[in-house]
Parts: C-alpha cells; structure tokens; sequence
C-alpha cells in the first residue's frame, strides 16, 4: 500500500484562512478516492480533480496528477475542496479511519439550532452557535452523508478557536428510505400485486370518498342575505355548474400518481409513492431515458414516533423497529426494481446497486 503522506497542522487552521472553514472526513480503508468522486458528483455538478491521486481513475478529466506522495484536490465549487487522501495519524478520528481528507470551505454561519429541535445527524451540537448557511451548509450536508455512506466521520471546524471542533459519526442505519427512478409506469394494481405478495397488509392508497352532489335545494337558496338574483337564472346556474361536475365525474381521467401502504404493525407503516419526477439526482440526468424525467418510486418508512426517529440517539426499541424497516423497504424497492428497472438511490440521493440491497 502507498504511503499516505501526513495530515497539515492536525489541531491548526492548516489551509483555511480567517474567511474559511476547515472540516475533515475520514474514511475506513477499504474505499477508494474513486468513491470519493462519485459522491461528490452526485451532489455537485461541476466536481472534479484539480490534482488527481496516483492510482485514482478519475470520472472526469483531471487537470494533472499528483506526483508520488503528493496529496490529490478534489474541488466540489469554486470556492471549496477536498484535498487528500491523507494518513489519519492526530486527525482526532476515530479508531478505523485509514484515509484522510481535508475539506476547506467557506465559513457560512447563520441562526443557532432550534432548542429542542431534531438533530439525527448531530451538526446541530457540532455548531452550537451558529448552523451552517450556503455554500457551507451545502458541504457540511454532503460530508455527514457521505461519512454515513462509507462508514467514516466528520471532524468540524478544525483549528477554529471560537469552535468547540466535534466529531460526528452518523449512524448507517438511520438512512432508511429510498427512491427508484424508472422510465416504466406500472399500473397501481399491478405494483400492489407485486408488493403484496411478499407483504400480505399492503393496500392502495387512492381510494376516495364518493361525491355525493350539491346538497339538496341548493339552487333555491340566496347566495348571501339580501341576494335580489332573479330564481330563475340561479336555477340555470347550479344546473349548468352540476354538468360541469357530472362530466368530470364520469370522464375518465389520467391518473398521474397513486401510493401504497404497508402496515408494519408496532413497526410503524412503510409509504410507496408512485408519480412523475424531473428533479432528478445529478448522476441521471445526462441518461437517454431520464432527459424528459421519469417514474419515481419513492419508499420511505413512518416510525410510530417521528420525534423520536430525529434524535441522535434514539431508544433501542426504535433502533430495532428501524433496522427491520429498512428490511422491508429494500425488498419493496428490490421488487420494484426487478419490474421496472431503472434506478436506485437513497435518500442523499447517492445511487445504490440493486445487489447491495
């Protein structure tokens, strides 16, 4: 294995200067800078390799390559970068960490967290003082979603004297919806009949109240105290405006979007919303069969007790009633998947392999 080269000034402002903030992301040893830019270029279009790293294979065209032992620079805008990988020694990282890379961005503060707000991901305790806004709330987002992708953390502004500098180690598990992007439509009786047969307490979620008409005697009635409008003519009008409701009740109609629900029981319910999407995630667009939008599959789990699914550490119970969830969400989008192909991503919008799931 290579060796990495040392981390600049570990506890210093090391490449920030006094307008930046410095964060660092540290990564297990098992994945690669490749890794690294993939992720980056799901959330930021115009990523890439200002230096790229020896051995790295680069998505977009480096503008050079890292000499041996010289770091690589992966810029997300023009303002921030990733500069690594970098060995972990006195990163202030935990114990697993073999990569380094250190994140300079700009220093973007805005309002302190709302107390008693939801922090699943604690940034809310890592900037007590002040959230990041913009470009650094944009970075910081991508950084805990990406630690949470690759089993890694995040180690806040760094250096900072005014900062109490925290480490956030997002917890894999709490990511638990996801989304399928497809240029198939499936009719709301066959997704209920694929889904069901593996989830016997699935139901359609389009069924609605009947109409009934307009009240009886409606069009006898003025339409505020002291209307002087001749009988007649109201008459005319209600019965011309019950057409317009009768047509449009008896003319089919394209159905646009529709869902399906899976009761868990205890376990809260698992939602599946099908409609048309064409905000779709970075990596999709340029796809021939996206470039007018697509199908979305969208499955996501409700827990009994939202509240408690933002905390940073839920309760055992909700962590256990999660993890079997996320079961079953995997399976619907897995089933989905195997109908309709398409794609798959989680809910930071990064792309997962079907046999990952």
């Amino acid at each position: 294995m290579t060796t990495l080269p040392p981390l600049p000034h570990p506890d210093g402002p090391g490449p920030a200067q006094a307008h930046q903030a410095r964060h660092l992301l540290g990564v297990p040893g098992d994945v690669l800078v490749d890794e690294l830019e993939t992720l980056a270029l799901s959330r930021f279009a115009g990523a890439r390799w200002d230096v790229a790293p020896v051995g790295a294979e680069p998505l977009v065209p480096p503008a050079r390559t890292a000499s041996p032992g010289q770091p690589g620079v992966l810029r997300t805008s023009r303002h921030s970068t990733l500069t690594g990988p970098y060995s972990p020694a006195g990163a202030g990282l935990p114990p697993g960490t073999a990569l380094v890379l250190d994140v300079v961005c700009p220093r973007e503060r805005g309002e302190a967290p709302y107390p008693g707000g939801g922090d699943r991901d604690g940034v809310g305790r890592a900037f007590p003082a002040g959230l990041p806004v913009r470009e650094e709330e944009r970075v910081v987002t991508w950084l805990v979603a990406a630690a949470r992708r690759l089993g890694g953390s995040v180690r806040t502004d760094v250096g900072h004297p005014a900062s109490p500098g925290v480490v956030l180690t997002p917890d894999p598990g709490a990511a638990v919806d996801m989304s399928l992007y497809s240029d198939v439509w499936l009719e709301p009786t066959a997704a209920l009949a694929l889904v069901a047969r593996q989830h016997p307490r699935t139901t359609l979620a389009t069924e609605g109240a009947s109409y009934g008409g307009p009240p009886k005697g409606i069009a006898e009635l003025p339409l505020y105290p002291g209307e002087k409008m001749d009988p007649e003519l109201r008459r005319s009008i209600h019965a011309a405006a019950d057409g317009v409701d009768i047509r449009a009740l008896t003319t089919g109609s394209v159905l646009d979007g529709y869902g399906l629900l899976v009761d868990l029981g205890l376990d809260g319910l698992v939602a599946v919303e099908v409609g048309g999407e064409d905000q779709l995630p970075l990596l999709l667009r340029g796809l021939p069969w996206a470039a007018d939008g697509a199908v979305s599959y969208r499955v996501r789990w409700e827990p009994r007790d939202l509240l408690e699914s933002q905390e940073e550490q839920p309760s055992m119970e909700h962590r256990v009633a999660r993890k079997r969830a996320a079961g079953v969400v995997a399976q619907v989008v897995g089933t989905l998947h195997d109908a309709v192909g398409g794609e798959i991503a989680d809910e930071a919008e990064f792309l997962v392999d079907r046999e990952d799931l």
